[in-house]
């Protein structure tokens, strides 16, 4: 697999549409941190890392559905950089994703982070994917 964490927003995608409670994802220190930070923004239920036959675990996620409607909190989740096309962006150029109603996340010098907190620290990086 050449690319992780397309492989992670495409197993989270393809839970969503076929309306599961929980997925599962081998696990990497980002997606890892991907997944704090959907849980954070109130974009999954919960999540937890169990140890287990790989080297690196699983991540389980619960995902986040409205009870009345049956739809899920996360409507879009977008890779942008690839590993063909890698994304950067300065902290004058972070990203507005759905003016404002979603988030971008970034893989920065100081970790993964949203693009509303690397506007506060004044820093840029790659941006790894667009949810809302």
């Amino acid at each position: 697999m050449t690319d992780p964490i397309a492989d992670y927003l495409t197993r989270v995608r393809n839970a969503i549409m076929a309306n599961h409670r929980v997925v599962e994802i081998p696990a990497s220190n980002i997606k890892k941190e991907i997944t704090k930070i959907l849980f954070e923004k109130g974009y999954i239920l919960n999540y937890m890392f169990v140890d287990g036959e790989n080297p690196q675990g699983t991540i389980k996620i619960a995902l986040k559905y409205d009870m009345a409607s049956k739809k899920s909190a996360i409507q879009s989740l977008e890779r942008v950089s690839r590993p063909g096309l890698r994304k950067y962006v300065g902290h004058k150029d972070l990203p507005r994703v759905l003016n404002g109603l979603g988030i971008a996340i970034l893989s920065t010098s100081q970790g993964v982070m949203t693009n509303k907190e690397a506007q506060e620290l004044k820093i840029g990086g790659e941006v790894l994917c667009y949810v809302y």
